[in-house]
């Protein structure tokens, strides 16, 4: 069975149809090629504060409860995110009502008010605050290591926003960034569920085919090689606990794709246990972690996150970084291989009972070109052998490519983790 259907319109507009045929509902999306990286220093934050703005009203909704009151009648709720290079809004949509909710995301896109600023200004103000201390500096782990690995240019910013920024946006600008990056070349809308491609594509002719934009301007290239600068940082704040960040940052060219998604599902063996939670109990540690990866700028990264009572740091991210080395000077045993490969094939074949997860993969695969199909992937983990394993961990977890980031008290912990 094909496991979806691409086309697209004469405007631009790629439309995903996910055939999900025993299921009762459907996912609706609109995936666009716009994020943190694409904004200008000076309006760092207009990404996601556009995202916002989307939903207080359209010009067939005149208001936030309007729009959401139609959207609950299509049987569905919208929500929407913002990452570093794309933007999504999603809702699960009732599938006799199709029609109706592609129109609901076209009214959104095409036509919004642009109401209420100052009520979403202060919302992602808000939103900007989690991520800083009384002193005014960055405490996101995520966001510490993401400026040493992309210094200076906007891939090192905070999907947020600064707060001087998000304080000085207008109306003007959201409607300019909006003119430049909303547009049908830069977009894909994908639909899974019980409905066939030609229903789809009907409804997509229906309410997009008379959008129309230019291409958007092409994003900062990003051509530093890396390393540099420096690759550690220690944000100082009190706390019981300290959260460490620790990311390998390789180009993706220089490792193979089913490899990666071994170590990925190696690293979170159980959910959110880390394979070396049993070697952490028994060395009496609070260590929790996670790791995955993913891939910005043509370059893959991969990174855990641990968190350990400030007494245990220096044990823990021992413990942790053990896990790496183990990775690279010894290759994994054909048992260890099949347990991590068949948890990976479950969570492949479980994908297919998620509408919404399957519909971001085909959605995000078009929009970035990294198409993937879950056949795909499930055939080429059948060429992943413990020597193929370690290979990839050797260039990919390698010292050069590591970058890290803690939050939390800086003492004796901060001095015994410096000679590591």
């Amino acid at each position: 069975m094909t496991e979806y259907f691409c086309a697209t319109l004469e405007n631009g507009l790629r439309v995903v149809s996910v055939p999900c045929p025993h299921h009762h509902g459907a996912e609706v999306l609109v995936y666009l090629g716009v994020g943190s990286r694409h904004e200008p220093a000076h309006q760092a934050g207009i990404s996601h504060l556009l995202e916002h703005m989307l939903f207080k009203g359209t010009r067939d909704y005149a208001s936030a409860i309007d729009l959401e009151r139609a959207f609950e009648a299509a049987g569905g709720s919208a929500n929407a995110a913002t990452d570093t290079e794309t933007t999504c809004y999603h809702s699960r949509i009732h599938p006799e009502h199709l029609r109706e909710g592609i129109g609901l995301f076209a009214s959104m896109l095409r036509r919004p008010l642009f109401k209420d600023l100052e009520v979403e200004r202060r919302v992602i103000l808000e939103e900007a605050l989690s991520d800083i201390n009384e002193a005014g500096r960055q405490i996101n782990p995520d966001n510490l290591v993401a400026a040493l690995i992309f210094p200076a240019h906007p891939l090192g910013r905070p999907t947020v926003g600064s707060m001087r920024c998000i304080e000085r946006l207008t109306l003007a600008q959201l409607r300019n960034y909006h003119a430049a990056f909303y547009g049908p070349a830069n977009a894909v809308l994908a639909v899974a569920g019980p409905l066939e491609f030609a229903e789809v594509l009907a409804a997509a002719r229906e309410h997009f085919a008379d959008w129309h934009g230019t291409p958007p301007p092409a994003p900062r290239p990003w051509t530093s090689p890396g390393g540099a600068g420096p690759r550690f940082t220690w944000c100082a704040m009190p706390a019981h606990r300290s959260v460490c960040n620790w990311h390998f940052n390789s180009p993706a060219a220089t490792v193979r794709m089913p490899s990666i998604c071994a170590l990925s599902a190696g690293c979170s063996v159980g959910g959110d246990e880390p394979a070396d939670a049993a070697v952490a109990r028994r060395a009496g540690l609070d260590l929790c972690g996670r790791g995955g990866s993913g891939v910005v700028c043509r370059r893959r990264r991969a990174g855990s996150r641990s968190g350990s009572f400030t007494d245990n740091l220096v044990a823990a991210v021992e413990a942790l970084l053990a896990v790496f080395h183990d990775l690279v000077a010894n290759a994994v045993t054909a048992d260890e291989l099949a347990h991590v490969l068949a948890t990976y094939r479950y969570d492949l074949d479980y994908s297919r009972d998620h509408l919404e997860e399957l519909a971001l993969r085909y959605a995000w695969g078009e929009l970035t070109g990294s198409r993937r199909t879950i056949a795909g992937d499930l055939a080429e983990l059948a060429s992943v052998t413990p020597a193929g394993l370690q290979q990839t961990a050797q260039a990919f977890f390698a010292p050069a490519h590591l970058y890290g980031a803690v939050v939390g008290p800086y003492g004796r912990a901060a001095a015994g983790l410096s000679k590591r």
